[in-house]
């Protein structure tokens, strides 16, 4: 009777180990410059991130043919993935100061791997959808505890550098998506573009089980908050559809309506069921913390500006300036070009002077550059050169506001800030692609001639400039604040 109560206690125990965070070979924690292999392995997930967001929408026009389907229906593969993203975002967050970021980090790899192996497997379109909203669970533990591990690893002087390598990360995985979306739909076709996750998803995998510290002395044994977290879902996911399907049913369409309507109440419950809970996915004093909301409003024009971009420039190449899809892509890259090569400096600037001075500076050259292509809407050189200031002011500001914003947050509460962190990333996607949309369509109309395109291009890019002049407003608001990691956050 001895043999088999042994074994299944055994088993148990085995079990058990797999939900314990496991320390980092003593040959890596020894190492005075440790903390970069974790910044490495964080940056495989930033960047597989970023290139799955936008490696999909080539996709788009293949997945129409081979399932027969609107395009409509065809958008929610991409607006699926980033809902979901955006509702799991500070959810996991919070469970991850609970139960250890580098053991959610970890299996969110494996969880993205199994989402994009049955993505690249499905047989109809709602197969699809699904697969993809199990895929972007696994992003969000990836995404959720990306900064607030840079934040528990870095040393307080370095951690804008830390920081700004991952930003780099990111944006070679915005630039890169298209390319490589394009070169695998062509070798191979739509389902390449997931099963290529699959052995970069086992790689971030090993990398995070044996290069991420462990982390300690988070939030203890304190109970999930699920009333909140029921309030906080429907608040989340009515907000970001009404703000990605604005521009396509009408701001004042009774769905988009409904979808504030709901939101807003959703969220007032929120708050109400925070404010009494013992352990809240998300303290309301944090809310006071003038450096970390002001870095929300900062991530969320960082990103509009980005976004808003991406979106209305090929517009204007490929219908007012004639340019081939393919010239119109390469020409684009000029902007994530900038913003990933400024980011990995504007860390290290950050870490000497403060995230304000980059941040304001940042958001000035964007004013600047967007005023410029808006009033003259220059070609040839002159336009990649304005294209790539913009993203190199976008990368000077997205960088210290990240690690400011992080930083700002006691060291239990840190997931929470970097999931919130994401999501406002999300948001700023959603609202950049939207509005951006509706001012333009609301003077080139749909008409292909290429006065009215030009017209809607300058009205939008007006409008994005306008955009970056809050985001550097708000950074002048939240004063210059020292960037510091947790030095009291015990790592192995």
């Amino acid at each position: 009777m001895t043999g088999p109560t042994t074994s299944a206690s055994a088993s148990a125990s085995g079990w058990r180990r797999l939900l314990v965070e496991p320390a980092r070979p003593k040959r890596i924690a020894s190492r005075n410059d440790a903390y970069w292999f974790a910044v490495a392995t964080v940056c495989v997930g930033a960047f597989m991130g970023q290139l799955d967001a936008s490696i999909v929408t080539l996709a788009f026009p293949t997945l129409t043919r081979d399932f027969h389907a609107s395009v409509a229906d065809v958008q929610w593969v991409g607006l699926a993935y980033l809902l979901a993203l955006a509702i799991a975002l500070p959810l996991v967050g919070r469970l991850a100061d609970m139960v250890g970021r580098k053991l959610l980090y970890t299996y969110g790899f494996i969880l993205f791997i199994i989402g994009s192996a049955l993505c690249g497997l499905s047989g109809s379109l709602v197969m699809l959808d699904i697969f993809r909203v199990l895929q972007a669970m696994g992003a969000a533990m990836l995404q959720a505890n990306s900064v607030a591990i840079i934040a528990g690893v870095m040393p307080p002087e370095k951690l804008g550098s830390g920081i700004g390598v991952q930003g780099m990360a990111q944006a070679l995985g915005l630039a890169l998506g298209p390319v490589v979306g394009g070169l695998l739909i062509t070798l191979g076709g739509w389902r390449l573009i997931f099963y290529v996750n699959v052995p970069a998803g086992i790689v971030g995998t090993m990398l995070g089980w044996y290069l991420i510290p462990r982390s300690r002395n988070l939030s203890g044994t304190a109970r999930f908050d699920w009333t909140g977290s029921a309030m906080l879902l429907p608040a989340v996911g009515a907000l970001f559809y009404a703000l990605s399907e604005g521009s396509t049913f009408g701001w004042g369409s009774p769905v988009i309506l409904a979808c504030f309507v709901i939101a807003i109440a959703s969220f007032a419950v929120f708050l109400r069921v925070e404010a009494r809970a013992a352990a809240p996915i998300l303290r309301l004093g944090l809310l006071r913390l003038r450096s970390f909301t002001n870095g929300l409003g900062q991530g969320v024009t960082n990103y509009m500006v980005t976004f808003g971009t991406l979106f209305v420039v090929p517009f204007f190449l490929e219908s007012a300036r004639h340019a081939s899809p393919a010239t119109a892509g390469l020409e684009l890259l000029a902007m994530p070009a900038g913003l990933g090569i400024v980011a990995l400096f504007a860390g290290r600037w950050a870490d000497q002077v403060g995230p304000r001075r980059p941040a304001v500076i940042g958001m000035s050259v964007d004013v600047v550059c967007l005023a410029y292509l808006a009033l003259f809407r220059p070609s040839g050189i002159p336009f990649l050169v304005a294209l790539a200031l913009v993203g190199a002011g976008v990368g000077a500001s997205t960088a210290p506001n990240n690690a400011a914003t992080v930083g700002a947050v006691p060291r239990e509460h840190q997931g929470v800030a970097s999931g919130v962190l994401n999501m406002i990333r999300s948001f700023g996607t959603a609202m950049g692609l939207s509005i951006t949309a509706s001012v333009f369509t609301a003077v080139a109309g749909s008409a292909v001639d290429p006065t009215l395109v030009a017209g809607g291009f300058s009205a939008a890019v007006w409008m994005l400039a306008g955009v970056a002049f809050v985001g550097g407003v708000l950074a002048v608001l939240r004063g210059n604040v020292k960037l510091s990691a947790d030095p009291t956050l015990r790592v192995e």
